[in-house]
């Protein structure tokens, strides 16, 4: 019989998958190291399982004892599982960006989660990482990992992922791309693939608002430079002790739009259904090789570090990502762009004041348009009226056919700029207003409305990878 004598004995030798409708504009193999296989589903059992073996090694931690860390998830789920078949218990500090599920799993493991703002220095006592060392020092017999600067973290992935990475392609990668958080994979990975060949490129994944890329480039950091962001897992307002310039190659920063919507289509496209810093390190590849240009002898290898199970009140819930601007490509459409869209060019069809009603209503029906813009001699939209408009006041009194607009007509449609975005235009759309009249820098005028932004809509391209 094949078995194992516990859960721990199945980290590693996760699978290698190539990527096809994502990369098949790409020349090169792109494959992905898909570490939810791990009993924890994420690329963090690898190094848990190490950091306390070593411990135990060193006589840093008894039975009995009490791990505490602080994770932003994924590693405390690791130190978890090891901990219930070691026999010890768990304290995880965390940030408020955390997902829910993350949360939950680590309670369900019977850990003890405290969470911690997020946007605080690291030195700040309210910080996770402070919070952590400090109940490590008031907690006897209990064992701060520190999985930032612990060198077992890096040392777990230069004895496991790097040469499993080497084996598996058959020594045949060029190109290794993974997320940069305590910087343990990228480091030990990387490290090992250089020995067996200085050649291939090693490429850093970061996060827009991190400060790993400023550092990479300049040699230091600004604290301008740290923004929030939404990645979870990669990213950092400090630099690790286990980060090692003289492996990387190259840093790229991806946004958190760009990595939820590259998620998804991993999910939708490929079958791969993983967390947020997946899609940013398969997004930062895909990019990197398009533009290097590489080519049929080109091997990438990314790192797909957790499961999507972690994000679904976040990157998988519609209403999240709709919320925060994610959704889609087409949440991004400008009202510049929208006008682009529209199936025919047409020039702003409007009135003056002391048009009669009647007049409006013969301009209205030679252009087959259902509203118009009220202008004054100075360019100025200074009332609209619209078939509703236009009815409501003829079933009062056909009189006021004769009428100038000016005593008909109601509020001016809201003018935007070109920059707007769709969504912002939509909501407008939605308070009793049927149109919105774009001004551009020039004096130039644009009508859009809800038909406009529908055909806009229909035929933008999506940009998930």
């Amino acid at each position: 019989m094949k078995v194992y004598d516990s859960i721990l004995q199945t980290i590693g030798h996760t699978p290698l998958v190539r990527l096809n409708t994502l990369a098949d504009d790409i020349q090169a193999t792109v494959l992905a190291k898909v570490e939810y296989f791990n009993p924890g589903q994420s690329v963090k059992d690898r190094i848990a399982i190490k950091m306390i073996e070593d411990a135990e090694k060193e006589g840093y931690i008894k039975p009995g004892g009490t791990i505490i860390e602080g994770t932003s998830g994924n590693t405390g789920m690791g130190l978890a599982i090891a901990a219930i078949i070691k026999g010890y218990n768990c304290i995880f500090t965390t940030t408020d960006k955390q997902s829910k599920e993350k949360i939950d799993l680590l309670r369900a493991l019977g850990a003890e989660v405290r969470i911690c703002p997020t946007n605080v220095d690291p030195e700040d006592p309210r910080s996770y990482y402070s919070v952590a060392q400090k109940l490590s020092e008031e907690i006897p017999n209990s064992y701060y990992p520190n999985q930032y600067d612990n060198p077992s973290n890096a040392q777990a992935h230069y004895e496991t992922t790097g040469p499993e990475l080497w084996d598996e392609t058959e020594g045949k990668i060029t190109h290794f791309v993974a997320g940069m958080g305590t910087c343990g994979t990228v480091t030990g990975a990387g490290r090992f693939l250089k020995e067996k060949d200085s050649d291939i490129k090693v490429i850093g994944i970061d996060s827009v608002g991190s400060v790993f890329k400023e550092y990479f480039e300049t040699g230091s950091y600004s604290e301008e430079t740290i923004a929030p962001y939404f990645t979870e897992g990669i990213g950092e307002d400090l630099i690790p002790g286990n980060y090692d310039e003289s492996v990387m190659d190259e840093i790229i920063q991806v946004n958190d739009r760009n990595a939820f919507l590259t998620t998804r289509a991993l999910a939708k496209r490929e079958g791969l259904f993983v967390g947020g810093s997946c899609g940013a390190a398969v997004y930062g590849a895909l990019d990197y090789a398009r533009q290097k240009g590489l080519g049929s002898d080109d091997v990438v290898v990314v790192i797909l570090p957790d499961s999507g199970t972690r994000y679904i009140s976040k990157i998988y819930n519609d209403e999240w990502m709709k919320e925060n601007n994610f959704m889609s490509a087409s949440s991004s459409l400008k009202a510049i762009e929208i006008v682009r869209h529209r199936a025919e060019a047409r020039d702003v069809v409007s009135v003056p004041p002391d048009t009669t009603l009647q007049e409006a209503i013969d301009v209205m029906n030679e252009n087959k348009i259902s509203q118009l813009p009220v202008v004054n001699q100075e360019n100025n939209v200074i009332g609209s009226l619209t078939e509703n408009r236009i009815l409501n006041r003829l079933i009062e009194d056909a009189g006021f056919r004769d009428a100038p607009v000016s005593e008909i007509m109601d509020q001016p449609f809201p003018v935007i700029t070109g920059d707007m975005r769709v969504d912002q235009i939509t909501q407008m759309l939605k308070k009793n207003t049927t149109a919105v009249i774009v001004k551009h820098d020039n004096g130039q005028m644009d009508i859009l409305t809800k038909s406009d932004i529908i055909h806009a809509l229909s035929h933008a391209k999506s940009n998930e990878v």
